[in-house]
């Protein structure tokens, strides 16, 4: 049997914020401590305080997370909030890995997060699952996905994102037992004996004609098709009507983002601002060689996906039922929509039910699972669903 208790607050002291979702968690499980915790907290939260606080409220130090630019549960969302989901299970078993120097030397990294995976070893429960979260802002998530993959020898799903700092960019920390830090990936490993489910899905198509990546250099995009990359955006927009300002072309980029050709979709990257040379400053790395579509979606395509993502997640139960859900999505998406990301949110809800979930908006998402688009995404809804 599997207990879950989700909670989010709009307290702004730190101390009193963990004071009320530690006890919560303590009310919901009778006084017993949650087996595992999972926060996500605004950047205008002392996360020293609110983790500590929190572990001595909730009875638990098995405790994952991340700073964020959203928060939510199933009912309930906003920003600058502390979100929270405790678990209990008989079925479940939880153990924490942290990774250190992500943007030093990625493998290491990854190898460290997975060290005290117990699904590494003889006999482990037969499903394998691991929330990942990482400081984006360090780089690399590409790689990293890679190298967790290699490291517990492709047996894990994963599922998580890039931290936030409520939109800022400046700095960004992941949540390990009572210490946040920069730099670095946590992993919460979760065996257990039933199917935990993942979906991934966007709801953006290309909106205009294929282009070679003819250089890139880490994020930046430098040119396509042999033309500085913020040419052919010009162009773009000159073409499809929209105004399209150097000095401020975020509202645009939302519109109007990346997409690389992988397989039978498009694995999505958010264009974040224009250098004096012409590149485009990318949310993540953009291969060289690649073949890339300007893309485009609206308010319903974003309900599709969190739909199909949730379906998707349901479904790889194999029958089971869900005990909770983890909702991802990109605060691009959320800039993008406004008050239509509730709708979103509704569309995971409605699917989940009466299973409750927990989330927030991320620099980025990760997925890996089998018959997935895996890898590291932008504005794409990933969804896990864990079993009764």
């Amino acid at each position: 049997m599997t207990q879950v208790h989700t909670a989010i607050s709009q307290e702004t002291d730190s101390i009193r914020a963990g004071q009320a979702l530690g006890s919560a968690m303590r009310n919901a499980f009778h006084g017993a401590p949650p087996d595992a915790l999972v926060v996500f907290a605004s950047a205008q939260h002392d996360y020293t305080a609110l983790l500590a606080t929190l572990a001595d409220e909730a009875g638990t130090e098995i405790i994952a997370g991340a700073s964020s630019a959203g928060e939510f549960v199933n009912g309930e969302r906003g920003e600058g909030r502390v979100c929270a989901m405790g678990i209990r299970s008989d079925s479940m078993r939880f153990a924490i890995g942290v990774g250190d120097g992500v943007a030093r030397d990625v493998r290491a990294a990854a190898r460290s997060a997975v060290q005290g995976f117990q699904g590494t070893r003889p006999q482990p429960m037969p499903y394998r699952s691991a929330l990942v979260m990482t400081d984006a802002l360090a780089g690399h998530t590409d790689p990293l996905v890679e190298e967790l993959t290699l490291a517990t020898g492709g047996n894990y799903r994963f599922f998580g994102g890039g931290a936030g700092d409520d939109g800022r960019f400046q700095k960004t920390h992941v949540f390990a037992g009572r210490t946040a830090r920069s730099d670095a990936v946590v992993a919460l490993e979760i065996l257990s004996e039933r199917p935990v489910g993942v979906g991934v899905a966007h709801g953006w198509v290309p909106a205009g004609e294929a282009m070679r990546v003819t250089e890139a250099r880490g994020n930046l995009l430098v040119s396509l098709n042999g033309t500085p990359a913020v040419h052919m955006f010009q162009e773009h927009a000159e073409l499809t009507g929209q105004r399209l300002d150097l000095k401020d072309p975020l509202p645009f980029f939302l519109h109007n983002v990346i997409g690389i050709r992988a397989g039978d979709g498009h694995r999505l990257r958010v264009p974040l601002g224009v250098q004096e040379d012409g590149a485009i400053l990318c949310a993540a790395a953009v291969p060289e060689g690649s073949v890339v579509h300007i893309m485009k979606t609206d308010a319903a395509s974003a309900v599709m996906a969190a739909r199909k993502a949730s379906s998707e997640a349901v479904r790889a139960l194999d029958g089971g039922r869900a005990a909770a859900g983890f909702v991802f999505d990109c605060v691009a998406t959320r800039l993008r929509l406004g008050r239509e990301f509730e709708n979103e949110l509704d569309a995971c809800a409605r699917l989940l039910e009466p299973a409750g979930f927990v989330g927030c908006n991320t620099y980025g998402q990760i997925a890996r699972a089998e018959g997935q688009f895996s890898g590291f995404h932008n504005c794409t809804a990933v969804v896990c669903v864990l079993p009764e």
